[in-house]
């Protein structure tokens, strides 16, 4: 993943080019003609790529409507949580990760817009992609429940106690990733998605008191 202050080159770019091209095709044929109208062949003609190259991208036309799902990062944004310790309070060393994660991303405002309403007419395709979010939160709460019983060695006695502390602060960070995700969607906040993932962390401490 390229981080923020570097540019692409350009088999990269064309790379990216390629995947959004393939996702505008899947998305718009699926709003024409729905999702059993549309087949892989018809995507690759309008997206300009061969079916070959189509499945070098997706393993099928659901998942190119579905789009990346989110991942976590590996390496050092997770051992830096983890060694961060009880002075830093879990959720802003969430926010580091996520904001860290999706700043070298492309974030396509009009990509998710189409998406949103085909995955509103498909609710499978929902399902498919909530899916997805629900093994990110899963691992989200691993590493959570890791910090947790560093913080608190006690915990590491009570299983059942820190998997429950882990998975509530999970949900409470996703409830602020999904805030910002729709605040910047709807364009009612200022500043790239990062930024707003970072204010929507620093807000929580107001909203839960």
């Amino acid at each position: 993943m390229p981080t923020p202050d570097v540019e692409p080159g350009l088999r990269e770019r064309k790379r990216r080019a390629t995947r959004r091209a393939i996702q505008l095709a899947a998305i718009d044929l699926v709003a024409e003609h729905g999702l059993d109208g549309t087949t892989v062949d018809e995507i690759s003609r309008r997206a300009d790529v061969s079916p070959r190259t189509f499945f070098n991208y997706f393993p099928s036309k659901e998942a190119a409507v579905i789009g990346d799902h989110p991942s976590l990062p590996e390496g050092a944004p997770l051992e830096e949580f983890l060694a961060a310790g009880p002075g830093e309070p879990i959720m802003t060393g969430i926010a580091r990760i996520i904001a860290g994660t999706i700043a070298g991303d492309d974030h396509d405002h009009e990509l998710m817009v189409r998406r949103k309403t085909v995955l509103g007419e498909y609710p499978q395709l929902f399902a498919l992609r909530m899916a997805n979010m629900r093994r990110v939160e899963e691992q989200l709460a691993d590493l959570i429940a890791e910090r947790l019983t560093m913080d608190v060695p006690a915990l590491a006695g009570r299983p059942d106690e820190l998997r429950s502390r882990a998975h509530l602060t999970a949900f409470v960070a996703f409830g602020a990733i999904r805030h910002a995700w729709s605040q910047w969607a709807a364009g009612r906040a200022n500043g790239d998605l990062p930024d707003v993932v970072t204010a929507s962390f620093a807000a929580l401490p107001e909203v839960v008191a």
